[in-house]
């Protein structure tokens, strides 16, 4: 969150984006109601805070396994080159694919994080096939296959 963001955002709007960021679907009667506001005003500060970006998007988070995708992967890749412009083109390389869940530009000895999502192990070679092989610009990658997943989609700690 920005600092214009943080500026405007009072106790009230901390605690509403406390609860609907755990669950989004609770009725706004609800969270009046834990929050010490009318419904009316939750309704403004909710509208408010996802006009101004604060709130970036609602979604529904579904079970990997029971959709037929029980594979998550974290990869670590280091580039050849570091110009601008071939940076650029691996991010919306990225950014296109429907598989990467998450993808981090990183400090360190690696220069990108993907969390990716596969049916199964052919398809994340194919996947590297396309995006790391025949993409460009990778010098290396390093394949994490998560054997469970402990917590994930955490809530920001306001």
């Amino acid at each position: 969150m920005s600092q214009n963001h943080r500026s405007t955002i009072d106790n009230f709007d901390l605690k509403i984006l406390q609860i609907v960021q755990t669950d989004s679907q609770l009725p706004q009667r609800e969270v009046a109601e834990r929050v010490g506001l009318s419904t009316p005003a939750v309704a403004r500060r909710l509208s408010s805070l996802r006009d101004r970006g604060v709130i970036k998007k609602e979604i529904a988070v579904l079970d990997e396994a029971a959709v037929g995708r029980p594979l998550t992967i974290v990869v670590e890749i280091t580039t050849e080159n570091e110009r601008l412009d071939l940076l650029d083109e691996m991010k919306r390389r990225f950014l296109s694919c429907t598989q990467v869940l998450q993808c981090y530009y990183v400090t360190g000895e690696t220069d990108f994080i993907l969390i990716v999502n596969v049916k199964d192990m052919t398809e994340y070679t194919e996947l590297t096939r396309q995006l790391f092989f025949e993409g460009g610009n990778v010098k290396s990658f390093r394949t994490c296959v998560t054997m469970e997943t402990v917590k994930a989609h955490g809530p920001i700690p306001l």
